[in-house]
C-alpha cells in the first residue's frame, strides 16, 4: 500500500527506535523523509538503508533555530512538506533521575524538559504550517504518552509535558483545521524498542500484566498509526489523543488483582 505517493514528511527525532520504524514505513508508503536527529550519523546511516528518498538534517530540539533549518531545509531539498511528525523527547538517564516529584524537582529540570518535549513541537508546528498551507494542507503527528494522561510516582516534567502535548494538539487542530491541516497526538503505551529491552526490562514485565494483548507494544505498531494518520484515510480525524497501549488504560485498574485472585481462587477468568 503506497498512501503517501508523491509527499513530503519530516520526522523529528527520527534516527532510532519509534522514529526509526516510522521512517521506514512512510518511505514504504511511497513518501520522501526527512529524518532530522541530533546524532546525525545515526540519521544519515538510516539513510543510506532506506534510499534516495530520505534525507538526513541535523535537528536540535533544545535550539529554535535548528528547528527552523530542519523544515526550511525539508522544503528546500523536497520542493514541499505535507507531513510532520514531533517525535522526539528529552528521556536520558542523566534527566530521569532528576525528573521526581514536585517537591523534590530541580526546576532547570523541569524546564529543559519543557524546552525540548513542548516547546519543540510548538516550534516545529509553527515553522511546518505556513509551508504546509501552501501545499495545499497537512497532517501534524504529535508524539505524547499514556504518561501524559494519568499520575506517577515519579517523572513529574515528563508527564506533564506530555499533558500539554494533547493540549497543543487540539489547539493547532482548532486554529488551522480551515486550513485543512489535521492535527493528531499518539499516546504510546511500552513500546520495546532496543533500548527499553536494555534499560527497562524488569519495568516493562511488572506492566505486561496490565496491557490487555498477549505482547507488549513494537515501534512497528507506533509507525502503522502513524502512516495512517499521516494518509486520507484519516481525512476525517483530527484534535484527537489515540492510544496505541494495548489496552493498558481501558480497563479498571483492579483488573490485575482480581485476575490473581480468581486464579488463586482456582475459578479462573475470561481471557
Amino acid at each position: 500500500m503506497r498512501r503517501l505517493e508523491g509527499r513530503v514528511a519530516i520526522i523529528a527525532g527520527g534516527a532510532t527506535g519509534i522514529g526509526a520504524a516510522c521512517a521506514e514505513r512512510l518511505v514504504a508508503e511511497g513518501c520522501r523523509v526527512v529524518i532530522g536527529d541530533l546524532n546525525i550519523d545515526e540519521a544519515r546511516n538510516l539513510c543510506a538503508k532506506l534510499g534516495d528518498n530520505t534525507h538526513a538534517i541535523h535537528y536540535d530540539a533544545a535550539d529554535e533555530g535548528s528547528i527552523k533549518q530542519m523544515v526550511d531545509g525539508a522544503v528546500s531539498h523536497f520542493g514541499r512538506l505535507d507531513i510532520l511528525h514531533n517525535n522526539v523527547a528529552l528521556t536520558s538517564y542523566e534527566v530521569n533521575v532528576q525528573d521526581t516529584t514536585v517537591v523534590d524537582i530541580p526546576l532547570t529540570i523541569w524546564r529543559q524538559v519543557f524546552e525540548v518535549n513542548v516547546t519543540s513541537f510548538l516550534l516545529g508546528s509553527r515553522f511546518a504550517i505556513p509551508h504546509m498551507i501552501a501545499a495545499g494542507g497537512g497532517s501534524i503527528i504529535n508524539t505524547s504518552s499514556g504518561s501524559g494522561r494519568l499520575g506517577d510516582l515519579v517523572r513529574t516534567a515528563y508527564g506533564v509535558s506530555k499533558a500539554a502535548v494533547i493540549s497543543l494538539t487540539q489547539h493547532i487542530a482548532t486554529q488551522y483545521g480551515a486550513d485543512n491541516i489535521r492535527c493528531n497526538a499518539i499516546t504510546p503505551g511500552v513500546i520495546m524498542t532496543k533500548n527499553m529491552e536494555i534499560v527497562a526490562a524488569d519495568l516493562s514485565q511488572i506492566i505486561k500484566p496490565h496491557v490487555l494483548t498477549p505482547r507488549l507494544g513494537k515501534p512497528e505498531d507506533i509507525a502503522a498509526m502513524v502512516a495512517f494518520l499521516a494518509s486520507d484515510d484519516s481525512a476525517y480525524v483530527t484534535g484527537q489523543a489515540l492510544a496505541c497501549d494495548g489496552g493498558m488504560q481501558a480497563h479498571q485498574p483492579q483488573i490485575v488483582d482480581v485476575r490473581r485472585f480468581e486464579a488463586q481462587q482456582g475459578a479462573g477468568v475470561p481471557k
